[in-house]
């Protein structure tokens, strides 16, 4: 699934690490999340879109979940 945790990341000047606590996650899977080997919780992709001030819908792409 794509996503566009880096790219807010970037523009907010946030690191991984800085994300995942912020969160109440782990770098590691902020990395997995951002490369597609890791789908995040529904809890998780809340709590991510919620910090951006975003819906998860603006955070994450799910229209290759609407084509299966």
């Amino acid at each position: 699934m794509r996503t566009k945790i880096r790219e807010l990341r970037k523009l907010h000047k946030l690191s991984q690490e800085e994300l995942a606590e912020a969160v109440g996650t782990t770098r590691q899977t902020i990395t997995s999340i951002e490369v597609g080997k890791y789908t995040a919780s529904l809890p998780l992709a809340y709590k991510i879109a919620h910090y951006f001030g975003l819906t998860i819908e603006e955070v994450f792409d799910f229209s290759e979940l609407e084509e299966e």
